[in-house]
């Protein structure tokens, strides 16, 4: 009998993440901080982002200690509240070859803060896809503390940190 039989646990479907941050702005700001390429280019998209971050819009992303264009398709984007991407994924992502990304802005504490939670899903439930998952996951926790250095006291962490 395997684990799941004898514990009554359902199978793993697929691998997903969510990592949240607080930082110290309003929602429309920080918002506005990832939906602007002029801003993501600022902290985490250190090579360029070339497009907003609106439904339906097909923009990219470079980053100089990753070099090469990641192509990003803008799934939804609800000012000030959410927005959702899909793009391609590395070895370990489910049949689509892509991995959906929800970037959520809350306000909290009267909107002088923002709750932002990042989840990102669609890796199969393999030695490649949890590889790869916990290489994106480290990386969106590390875009947040990138972004709260940013927009808080305008200092870029990518900056030689990777290379």
């Amino acid at each position: 009998m395997s684990e799941n039989e004898t514990t009554g646990a359902a199978p793993l479907g697929a691998l997903s993440f969510t990592v949240s941050g607080r930082i110290a702005r309003p929602r429309a700001e920080v918002y506005e901080a990832v939906a602007d390429p002029a801003q993501l280019s600022r902290y985490f998209t250190t090579a360029g982002a070339r497009g907003r971050l609106e439904a339906g819009a097909e923009v990219s992303w470079d980053f100089a200690d990753f070099p090469g264009r990641f192509p990003v398709t803008v799934v939804e984007a609800v000012a000030p509240e959410r927005i959702v991407i899909e793009w391609e994924a590395a070895a370990g992502s489910t049949e689509a070859g892509t991995t959906r990304t929800t970037f959520t802005f809350a306000p909290i504490d009267d909107d002088t803060r923002t709750l932002v939670t990042i989840t990102e899903e669609s890796w199969t439930p393999t030695a490649d896809g949890a590889k790869s998952a916990f290489g994106n996951c480290e990386g969106w926790t590390g875009m947040l503390a990138a972004m709260k250095a940013w927009i808080e006291h305008g200092i870029n962490l990518r900056e030689g940190f990777y290379a």
